[in-house]
């Protein structure tokens, strides 16, 4: 399954919203350094699919804030 992402990081709070296409906008905690918000976006996702982390990739946009997500399962 793929899955279109638009990033937020810094935010205050963590938080997922579905907009009408399908697209997930995601509120990180983290800032984007050193991978640390992408650590946070892997976890969050596999907390709400109810899949492991090792379950999710990120296909595109490593260092976008619009990303492609894939998730295994």
């Amino acid at each position: 399954m793929q899955q279109r992402v638009k990033v937020k990081p810094n935010s205050k709070q963590q938080k997922i919203t579905e907009s009408a296409d399908g697209t997930l906008t995601i509120c990180l905690k983290s800032p984007p350094v050193d991978g640390k918000a992408n650590e946070e976006l892997i976890k969050l996702l596999a907390k709400k699919f109810d899949v492991p982390k090792s379950y999710i990739y990120i296909k595109a946009g490593l260092s976008s804030r619009n990303k492609l997500i894939e998730i295994d399962i």
